[in-house]
């Protein structure tokens, strides 16, 4: 039997999309990467990671459940912060589920506010809180922030399908918070094939984990100025076919000459670092071994220039 074949108790199968929102760095790319069971998703402890809305997809015998990684909702302050936002919203009225992410390490503050005053606006959509990180603190402190994340629902009017608790660290509720979800999507067909992970190209893939293996122990005004693109991708002609090799070049981007020093390293040894880092991801989850060939450019001010966001996929 097929998982798509497979229904639940009363004889249905049920398949939709669900979205995680949140502050930047409220553990929402973590937790898809737990509830599919691999790492779909690019994590770093940089806030605005996300810059994609990735598709994770979670198989079950009852149902498929297609999670949607948004970037995390913000004040903008450049042209790529609005079109990410935007991105954002068109997400939310799409989708069956949204749960807002509350880092149960952080008291709810005015952009956790600004995010469900937000989603109010969206009727339809059924809305979950989830406390992430809960292996941060202690069962009193938890106790308080579920309260205080209660009284943000009543304060702007929202009604919680459900607040949960979670940690997609140690996986605790990982599995009911997968279950609640299920039980919202409609009844219908597997919208992906058994055993697709994620609908991101492979390009996007490998742009995503090279530009993760980048952030890692750069200065903070460095994230939202890397960009990454995948020129070509490929398989490397001429190899046996029980060797095969991919070929990826890409390029950097970042927004200044004093940048593009600090990701080159002394002597290119930052750079080397990233592109082992890098090819590492790609193997694992590519199945390939890879050749990675990765250069650094300069697009200046490209998150303020329409035109330059344009030419790196924005």
């Amino acid at each position: 039997m097929t998982q798509a074949d497979a229904t639940t108790p009363d004889g249905t199968f049920r398949s939709g999309f669900a979205c995680f929102v949140g502050r930047p760095n409220a553990g929402k790319s973590t937790l898809t990467n737990a509830m599919v069971g691999s790492k779909v998703v690019i994590t770093s402890s940089k806030p605005q990671t996300t810059r994609t809305v990735v598709r994770g997809i979670v198989h079950r015998p009852d149902a498929q459940l297609i999670l949607v990684d948004t970037p995390g909702l913000h004040r903008p302050r450049t042209l790529l912060g609005e079109r990410l936002n935007d991105l954002v919203k068109s997400t939310w009225s799409e989708v069956d589920v949204v749960a807002v992410c509350f880092p149960a390490n952080e008291k709810p503050g005015p952009g956790d506010k600004f995010i469900v005053n937000e989603l109010a606006k969206v009727r339809r959509t059924v809305k979950f809180a989830i406390a992430t990180k809960t292996d941060l603190v202690t069962p009193e402190e938890l106790g308080e922030h579920l309260l205080r994340i209660e009284a943000l629902g009543q304060e702007t009017g929202t009604e919680w399908a459900e607040i949960v608790p979670v940690s997609a660290k140690s996986g605790d509720q990982v599995a009911l918070l997968a279950d609640l979800f299920v039980a919202q999507l409609p009844e219908g067909p597997a919208l992906y094939p058994d055993g697709e992970i994620s609908d991101s190209p492979e390009e996007a893939i490998a742009a995503e984990l090279i530009r993760e293996a980048a952030l890692e122990g750069v200065r903070d005004e460095l994230p939202h100025s890397i960009a990454v693109v995948v020129e070509e991708m490929a398989l490397s002609p001429g190899r046996p076919d029980d060797k095969p090799m991919l070929v990826i070049h890409a390029n950097l981007y970042v927004e200044r000459d004093s940048q593009k020093g600090i990701i080159i390293g002394h002597k290119g040894s930052r750079l080397r670092e990233v592109g082992t880092t890098a090819r590492k991801q790609i193997e694992a989850m590519l199945g390939t071994p890879v050749y990675l060939d990765l250069h650094v450019k300069i697009a200046k001010d490209w998150q303020r220039d329409p035109r330059q966001l344009r030419k790196l996929g924005f």
